[in-house]
């Protein structure tokens, strides 16, 4: 499997790398890989069936498959720790790793993640995949965008929204990858794993998340001792799409805190 490692700003630079939901697009973390890049050694990919890793998914495919195959990635590549930052069905594989790769993940960040699928998380999904059925490729690409970004920031950015429903579609991964994708992140359940993760974790959600509701990070950082979580006001699903700067400042701030590092790199919020 590909995998974009960016250059390292410094000796020994931490290794943070970046894993995308379920459109699995390494893409999705644009806005903030110029930040991060100024403290980390980045690590960016497409997953198995998308984008620069196109291939068709086995039935039976798994969260288990989607860790392993990253972690033989990141090994191929000489990386042998790091730091993992996912979104959603991200966060799960970040999960995935900490518990099956203790010795690896040395700090997570789990964004609009969960322990266990929620009943409104799994209604939406089941919509989702029944525009999937009767309307094709076109018909989940159009619908996508209202489960990730706030109406307003939508209703601002028009053209924006049509340049990425026609990017989604030339690059739609496929019925049948999706599905089993789809498959893999509904049947994930954490609730009797969580207390083998080890490393520390930050817990960034978005209290207007329609996708993910926010009581699903509340739920995982209570399952997570000591573990961190920060609330943003808005963003939506896409959180650190819609509002980078924020989301930077606390992801920054966060990955400091988890990694020892003496000084925050930004300020607080106000």
């Amino acid at each position: 499997m590909k995998i974009s490692v960016s250059p390292p700003p410094f000796s020994d630079a931490p290794v943070v790398v970046l894993i995308a939901g379920l459109g699995g697009s390494g893409s999705y973390w644009l806005p903030q890989l110029a930040v991060l890049e100024q403290e980390y050694q980045v690590v960016c990919y497409d997953q198995r069936g998308t984008g620069n890793n196109p291939d068709e998914l086995p039935q039976g495919y798994t969260l288990s498959d989607m860790a392993d195959e990253l972690y033989q990635a990141l090994s191929h590549a000489g990386i042998t720790q790091f730091a993992v930052v996912g979104h959603a069905l991200g966060a799960l594989v970040g999960l995935q790793l900490a518990i099956v790769r203790p010795d690896a993940v040395s700090a997570l960040v789990c964004v609009n993640g969960w322990l266990t699928l929620n009943a409104h998380t799994r209604r939406c999904f089941q919509i989702r995949e029944r525009l999937l059925h009767a309307g094709g490729a076109q018909a989940w690409v159009e619908a996508q965008p209202l489960f990730l970004y706030p109406a307003d920031w939508m209703a601002a950015r028009a053209p924006r929204m049509e340049a990425e429903e026609a990017l989604s579609l030339a690059h739609f991964q496929g019925k049948n990858n999706l599905q089993r994708r789809l498959l893999a992140l509904k049947q994930a359940d954490f609730r009797a794993l969580a207390a083998r993760v080890r490393c520390p974790v930050q817990i960034i959600c978005s209290a207007d998340d329609l996708l993910v509701p926010a009581v699903c990070s509340s739920e995982l950082h209570d399952a997570l001792p000591g573990s961190d979580k920060a609330v943003m006001r808005q963003g939506g699903h896409a959180c650190n799409v819609t509002e980078p700067e924020a989301f930077n400042t606390l992801l920054l701030n966060g990955l400091a805190s988890l990694m020892h590092s003496p000084e925050p790199a930004f300020k607080e919020l106000p």
